[in-house]
């Protein structure tokens, strides 16, 4: 028997970041309401030039105005602004079935998931209705390199249709100002072992006049950028370990024949390669060093973050 709204104890929370979203957004507004009708819903305005927060609060929305721009922005706020036991966050685009709350609600209440996500590609329905160029090849890159990095295999790393809990939530550092978000979402929760759980759905492209606020190749590049900065804060030792062995096999391939020539001449003809030689595997040794050095400091915050989520369970009364 499939679950529905009365099935989820406490208090929800939807979240819809909007910026330009009239033609789509009382849509979105009325099938949350109508799939979660105990539910709160939240439009937070990011400095629409359209009609969107008129429209959002007609069709009984609380809404907000946030002037920093960018989405990350938006959800760092909201992070920190609404109180709820369960929080939904959706596009206001109305590309993302509102039917399929309750399914994405119902693990964080089972106690399975921290976070789920909405996966649009496991049944291919993103391929099938988004025709934009490159989306699908920038997901599954963005989707290979957290593979290859933090040993976990994302089905959809770039939704927008994600459920958190309490706890995540609360405890959740947002640094990413834009659309890198969800990507930040995600390395968080498996770097801090999150419960993790992936919920199919149907994705359906934008309507006919509602645009899509995301840069293929800009955007796209932040979200690499953001990648590599987290790898360096998450996993330093991986990075600069990687970064001293290339140094260092530098070296070797430069100084080897130097070397080997010493041995039989007693001589150094090519004392620029030499050197060249040298400092390549000093670089090495102190990208070690920094490697060494920042992961005992990322380690030390690991433990600062754990007793700081054990401190939020006992703040807000929550019990696992």
């Amino acid at each position: 028997m499939p679950y529905t709204a009365q099935d989820i104890p406490g208090k929800i929370a939807v979240l819809i970041p909007c910026y330009n979203e009239e033609v789509t957004i009382g849509k979105v507004v009325d099938d949350f309401f109508k799939v979660l009708p105990q539910a709160t819903v939240y439009v937070y305005d990011n400095n629409s030039s359209d009609a969107t927060a008129r429209i959002a609060a007609e069709h009984g929305a609380t809404v907000v105005k946030e002037t920093r721009q960018g989405k990350g922005n938006v959800v760092r706020q909201m992070f920190r602004e609404i109180d709820a036991d369960y929080f939904i966050m959706v596009d206001g685009d109305d590309t993302y079935p509102a039917e399929k709350a309750v399914d994405l609600i119902m693990p964080l209440v089972e106690g399975r998931a921290d976070m789920t996500v909405g996966d649009r590609l496991s049944n291919g329905s993103y391929g099938e209705e988004n025709d934009r160029a490159f989306h699908g090849f920038g997901n599954n890159l963005v989707r290979w390199l957290i593979k290859v990095i933090y040993g976990y295999n994302f089905y959809d790393v770039m939704t927008g249709y994600r459920a958190f809990n309490k706890i995540f939530v609360k405890t959740m550092p947002v640094m990413s100002p834009g659309f890198e978000i969800e990507t930040e979402l995600s390395i968080h929760a498996v770097d801090k072992r999150w419960r993790i759980e992936d919920v199919p759905i149907d994705y359906r492209d934008r309507p006919e006049g509602s645009e899509s606020k995301l840069n293929t190749f800009s955007d796209g590049m932040k979200v690499l950028k953001c990648i590599c900065s987290l790898f360096k804060d998450y996993r330093p030792m991986a990075l600069f370990g990687w970064l001293s062995v290339i140094f260092v096999a530098l070296g070797l391939i430069a100084g080897v024949p130097v070397i080997a020539e010493f041995g039989i001449t007693g001589m150094v003809p090519r004392l620029p390669t030499a050197l060249l030689a040298v400092a390549l595997v000093l670089c090495g040794l102190l990208a070690l060093t920094a490697g060494l050095i920042l992961d005992t400091v990322v380690n030390s915050h690991r433990k600062k973050y754990e007793l700081d989520v054990l401190y939020t369970y006992e703040r807000l009364g929550i019990h696992r």
